[in-house]
């Protein structure tokens, strides 16, 4: 009966327009517009079974600076995979958006209010839980990217992606930008991981690596309406050293005494129109990457 049911239903393509124009009653927009979770079991079912693949955005709940809301982490990479999902239907390669995680490991700024830091063995248990999920319903590939670069949070994705794949057969994978791979010590020749090389930017007059010009701009760009636009050319720009930066990553306190406002870079000089191009730039590299995997299993 279920496979007669999932015979009636309509397109991959229909299917994910439906889902990104989904809403509550009212005007009151759903919470998970774009993904899986505003579809109907059928309606998964059939796109599964069109070949879609799984991309999932792997975020954090953290606080950034006086102007960006906690949810910084998870706007960006969410807006992303809308971006590398069409980037992918232009290249015949159907895919499924899974609901962000933003339950993330903040060693960084866990000592301010309103970053969740959740232990990292808690998160590799529950992200192995859903990848087996994913693939019990016929997923063949899941693909994740990140918006939350603390270094803990992505061995805690390295872990699960680790222990979720089986030898020769790599169903998950962890597509992660050069810089943030080298940190953390992958290799292009690790299974299971794609490092996208994205196009480099002009290098910032300050180290910006928190709440600074990069990810103001992404979001003004991304999501305005949630951006304290009033308060962003108050800021005034952390002229730090590498030394400063050093001790700002061993977190919690730390990294409460080095940026007391929550924030690294140069907030006031962030705009909209560089925050679109560095959206568009990542993703079209995650894309990129994601892509070349699929082909190469066909």
């Amino acid at each position: 009966m279920a496979k007669s049911i999932v015979g009636m239903t309509c397109t991959v393509a229909a299917i994910q327009l439906a889902v990104a124009n989904v809403a509550f009653a009212g005007s009151t927009p759903s919470v998970f517009a774009g993904t899986m979770a505003d579809m109907t079991y059928v309606e998964l079912d059939k796109a599964i079974e069109g070949g879609a693949v799984a991309l999932w955005a792997i975020g954090a709940i953290e606080e950034h600076g006086p102007h960006l809301p906690l949810a910084t982490d998870v706007y960006i990479p969410s807006v992303q995979l809308l971006q590398i999902q069409k980037s992918l239907a232009d290249r015949n390669i159907a895919s499924v958006i899974v609901p962000p995680y933003y339950w993330g490991v903040n060693r960084v700024t866990g000592a301010f209010p309103g970053s969740i830091d959740i232990r990292p063995e808690v998160m590799t248990e529950l992200m192995k839980d859903v990848f087996r999920s994913l693939t019990t319903a016929g997923f063949k590939q899941v693909y994740c990217i990140t918006g939350h670069y603390d270094a803990a949070h992505s061995r805690a994705i390295i872990e699960a992606v680790r222990a979720s794949n089986n030898g020769t057969d790599i169903r998950v994978h962890y597509v992660v930008p050069k810089p943030l791979a080298a940190r953390v010590g992958l290799e292009s020749s690790d299974a299971g991981f794609l490092i996208a090389d994205v196009s480099a930017d002009k290098p910032p007059a300050h180290p910006d690596l928190h709440a600074g010009e990069a990810e103001t701009s992404m979001l003004l760009s991304a999501a305005p309406d949630v951006v304290r636009k009033e308060l962003i050319a108050s800021l005034e720009a952390t002229d730090l050293t590498s030394k400063d930066v050093e001790t700002w990553r061993k977190g919690y306190e730390d990294a409460k005494r080095v940026t007391p406002l929550g924030y690294l870079g140069d907030p006031a000089s962030a705009d909209a129109t560089s925050g679109a191009l560095r959206l568009k730039q990542q993703a079209t590299a995650f894309a990129e990457a994601i892509a070349a995997s699929v082909s190469a299993r066909r």
